[in-house]
């Protein structure tokens, strides 16, 4: 018997029924028991950095919860710019992640000589912020802060301090700190922060702006002169901080997790959820302390709350850079 039109439309529409529920169903499944492999983790800056060094504790909890391993991978150029151009050719799957910082993704843009804006970034999670603090050597003729400041102002540009990036948290500490104390200092940018160790270290710059983490880790060989947090840091009992020397100031960089646009909108929340569990754990939560970093919890549906609340602050300091009205 010869089926009619009707009828060859009506078994073709059950065929394409048949296989969208194959397919969703299989999303389905995959998202249901997500994560089943490896996860990828793109680190914009180099080795050695606080980015860096958060994702290596993060990756030991990640895998003790989940039973995959959580591969960092180090993608540094342009102060972070390279690899967030680079988020949204990513696979929208939920298997690669991008770590992102701010100021960084709301300066460079301002700038303006990226390949991305800050809207193109869809971060899913802030995790955690690290102090800013000025840390010089521990042959540093600067003793205190009120040294450096001294110094500064008797010859404008005459000291130099290393910072992680330009358009970073450290480019605007630098500019935040000339303007409240007065002073010109001369920036030097560098990859990151694993990258400018060795020039403060070796006496090739006078100071580092820079985090409580990395005094944290060079102590004994490098001096904190002030943090930006509200009370001293416990380790150092003795630096004190920038609202004791008379300036406002209580920030850092924050740093978060950003996916492809395309990863669906229950994916999203999945990974926020990871990094939720993992910021719970208790050795976790130590390793963060010890090292420095001040824990934040927040989720996809409250980042872009946070984005808009940050994205002022940074608007302000951009005022101060030459950045706005670009």
């Amino acid at each position: 018997m010869h089926k009619t039109r009707s009828q060859h439309l009506q078994v073709l529409a059950a065929l394409i029924a048949g296989a969208f529920v194959i397919v969703t169903g299989n999303e389905g499944h995959a998202q249901a028991n997500y994560p089943e492999k490896a996860v990828r983790y793109i680190i914009p800056f180099a080795p050695g950095g606080e980015s860096d060094i958060a994702a290596r504790f993060q990756q030991l909890v990640f895998k003790k919860k989940y039973g995959q391993d959580f591969i960092v991978d180090s993608k540094p150029g342009g102060s972070g710019a390279l690899a967030w151009s680079q988020a949204n050719t990513f696979p929208g799957d939920g298997y690669t992640w991008v770590s992102t910082n701010l100021p960084h993704l709301v300066l460079q843009p301002m700038e303006g000589n990226v390949q991305y804006k800050t809207e193109d970034i869809h971060n899913v999670y802030f995790y955690h912020y690290t102090p800013d603090a000025i840390v010089v050597r521990t042959e540093s003729p600067f003793k205190t802060y009120q040294d450096l400041i001294a110094t500064a102002k008797a010859k404008p540009d005459s000291v130099s301090i290393a910072g992680s990036g330009l358009n970073s948290a450290n480019h605007v500490a630098n500019v935040r700190l000339e303007g409240a104390a007065g002073i010109k200092l001369t920036y030097v940018p560098f990859k990151g922060t694993g990258d400018l160790v060795a020039s403060l270290l070796g006496g090739h710059v006078d100071a580092a702006m820079s985090y409580v983490t990395l005094a944290l880790a060079q102590k004994g060989r490098t001096r904190m002169l002030a943090i930006a947090t509200e009370k001293r840091h416990p380790a150092f009992p003795d630096t004190p901080t920038f609202k004791e020397l008379g300036i406002d100031w209580v920030d850092g960089a924050y740093r978060g997790v950003a996916v492809p646009k395309s990863t669906p909108a229950e994916l999203r929340k999945k990974i926020s959820d990871i990094f939720a569990e993992i910021n719970k754990d208790p050795e976790f939560r130590k390793r963060m302390a010890d090292g420095g970093f001040e824990i934040i919890d927040v989720p996809v549906d409250k980042v872009p709350a946070f984005m808009a609340e940050r994205t002022k602050v940074y608007a302000e300091v951009a005022k101060r850079m030459g950045l706005a009205g670009k």
